[in-house]
């Protein structure tokens, strides 16, 4: 016997984590569902480099700064004389730094460049996906910007009221800098919606527009800034943002009312503008940028998200350019909340994979007691290795959800090619039966889909990611920014938040019933549903249950009334939820007869009691070898296709 000392004895094994893109299963199952193979293979470098790039050292040592050092503003309001002057927003050389390299690997620009088509949703939120981890809540106001590029898109491609020749010059230019990998001409975006009187209800709103074209005669340059040709909005804007997410930002997209009674508007407006009359020296220089009719009254203290700057800002004459039709905004908004609530689903997933990967790392390494003296490492662990597996169960599910998605996202922007017009097996089987039939069935399908996969995922998300710091024990708890990459605490703390922001699971499930119940559109969206689900369970004798729940489920949406469900609307989601993605593993299970799979849609849909077999959820003993299999991979284990 020796006895320990700080600097003597046992040292746990510090965990390694490998290539995300290669060492977790559902990464290369999902792809391999949803991408076609030449697709992916033209991609598969990249993305392998950027999961190396996001657990490089470098990387890693932007996270901690940014987390550490968090932003503030500077001074009070008034210069040393007592003049109303401009705070400023500091944000750490961390933050900035992620913020560029998020530019660089177009996390949001992707969407908006050529050569993928259908697929480019898929691909841009994988690759989203892999960097969440290490993203530093950068992909915030980037999940913003990807929002408000699709909006102006829109606005720019006919989608919208007839655009006058200055406004198609305004949206064009704020589109390019949206859409930029240059980091010295990208641009975030804010959202701002969120007002004291409603949270997620914006029927309340208290910011004001009013119509009142810019002159010289107010003191300020009718330009943004001197080195673009670029004008100051005719709308003036006041009132009073809660929340805003993206204080940084280069512009926003915000709500306000412009007439009683007439609804709220949506709006585009420059975070800053040019000020000839400013004085930005000592020496009197005049001429200078500054926020335009902006002030940041306070920093919100949050539990997480502590590297991203959120505000409460005053409005006051802030100068805007109205989107679409006067009293129409919130079916603007719609647009970026589409794309900001699959990036939500997509940020929970990205910090649940890294967990997982952290959790398969440390099992590896870990050693435990295991009786008489005898000590065995977690990953031989019957018990460890069945919990884990029910995770990566649950979590496999999930990816199936959300990525089809990104993929249904992809065919309402770009439209589906036809299977007939591409190279012989270049288009995955799953595809063809699962591809809504046109546009129009995609965008019907991704109205209900998105508050669904919003939901579902964020909300279940943040308990798995808990289970992971769970399953590394009292290490897990701990803020170990000291080895940044094992560091679940801060995941778990952020991924928090997902269940709240663009719409909590309540607003989210009241929005499905809504959804489903629109006089219009409701009853293709239902169809939508009702086709992807059919076209699941083609031919499997294992959807008889899941078929049987489905018809339950859509005869009580059908034969109920909207303010019958609503009390409901959770279950409701929860069911819709758990019978797409039963239906959308057993599509997985008969890809190519992967054991591993079958054996997972097999769990699925026991636990969730959608199939006949074991449909009352009775106890079924699982071998380790399996649960090993599960959790590691199909190679880890040759003898599994003699055991299931």
């Amino acid at each position: 016997m020796e006895k320990a000392s700080a600097t003597r004895g046992f040292f746990q094994e510090v965990p390694v984590l490998s290539n995300q893109f290669h060492e977790d299963p559902s990464i290369q199952r999902v792809l391999k569902l949803f991408v076609p193979g030449q697709v992916l293979q033209g991609a598969a470098s990249e993305i392998e480099q950027l999961c190396d790039e996001a657990l490089s050292p470098q990387v890693l040592e932007w996270v901690t700064d940014a987390e550490k050092n968090q932003p503030y503003i500077t001074g009070g309001g008034k210069n040393a004389f007592g003049r109303p002057v401009d705070t400023k927003l500091v944000v750490t050389e961390g933050w900035k730094k992620l913020q560029d390299r998020g530019f660089e690997n177009g996390f949001s620009a992707q969407g908006y460049e050529q050569g993928l088509g259908q697929y480019t949703r898929v691909l841009q939120y994988m690759r989203l996906l892999l960097w969440e981890g290490s993203s530093a809540n950068t992909s915030c106001p980037q999940a913003m910007q990807d929002g408000a590029s699709r909006l102006l898109q829109r606005q720019l491609t006919g989608q919208g009221r007839k655009l006058s020749p200055v406004e198609k010059r305004v949206f064009e230019n704020a589109f390019v800098h949206l859409t930029s990998r240059d980091p010295s001409k990208a641009w975030t975006s804010g959202q701002w919606m969120t007002e004291r009187p409603g949270g997620s209800d914006v029927s309340k709103t208290e910011t004001i527009a009013s119509y009142a074209p810019v002159s010289t005669s107010d003191g300020f340059s009718p330009q943004c800034s001197p080195s673009e040709d670029i004008p100051l909005g005719p709308w003036t804007i006041s009132g009073f943002k809660w929340f805003s997410s993206a204080t940084d930002s280069n512009m926003t997209i915000l709500l306000a009312q412009t007439s009683p009674g007439k609804g709220l508007s949506a709006f585009y407006a420059p975070m800053r503008r040019w000020n000839p009359n400013l004085a930005v020296s000592a020496g009197g220089k005049k001429g200078g940028m500054e926020l335009n009719g902006v002030r940041i009254t306070r920093l919100k203290n949050k539990m997480g998200t502590k590297s991203l700057p959120t505000a409460e800002l005053e409005l006051d004459g802030m100068r805007g350019w109205l989107i679409g039709e006067e009293g129409k905004g919130i079916r603007e908004i719609t647009t970026i909340l589409t794309i900001t609530r699959i990036r939500s689903a997509i940020g929970g997933l990205g910090y649940l994979s890294r967990s997982l990967a952290v959790a398969r790392a440390f099992a590896r390494v870990r050693e435990v007691g295991a009786g008489r003296g005898a000590r065995i490492r977690l990953s031989d662990s019957p018990l460890h290795m069945r919990t884990l597996s029910d995770m990566t169960i649950e979590y496999h599910g999930l990816m199936l959800l959300t990525f089809y998605g990104t993929y249904v996202m992809g065919i309402d922007e770009h439209g589906a090619a036809s299977p007939s017009s591409s190279p012989p097996g270049s288009v995955p089987v799953a595809i063809q039966r699962l591809a809504p039939s046109s546009p129009s069935r995609a965008t019907a399908l991704l109205r209900v889909l998105t508050p669904v996969i919003k939901a579902y995922v964020c909300k279940n998300s943040i308990y798995l990611i808990y289970a992971c710091m769970e399953s590394l024990g009292g290490v897990g708890y701990l803020e170990n920014s000291e080895t940044e990459h094992v560091n679940l605490a801060r995941l778990f703390r952020d991924a928090c938040v997902l269940s709240i922001w663009e719409g909590t699971t309540d607003v989210l499930s009241t929005d499905f019933v809504r959804a489903l119940k629109h006089p219009r559109e409701g009853p293709e969206s239902l169809a939508a549903l009702d086709a992807l689900i059919e076209a699941g369970l083609e031919g499997k004798a294992q959807g008889t249950v899941l078929a049987q729940r489905w018809a339950k489920t859509k005869s009580t949406m059908q034969g109920t009334a909207q303010e019958d469900l609503m009390s409901s609307a959770r279950d409701l989601v929860w069911e819709t939820a758990e019978i797409l993605i039963g239906s959308l593993y057993l599509v997985d299970a008969g890809l190519d007869g992967d054991a591993r799979i079958k054996e997972m849609c097999w769990r699925f849909l026991s636990t969730k009691r959608l199939t006949e077999q074991n449909a009352g959820g009775q106890y079924r003993q699982i071998d380790l070898v399996t649960n090993q299999t599960i959790v590691f991979g199909s190679g880890s284990s040759p003898s599994l296709e003699a055991k299931l």
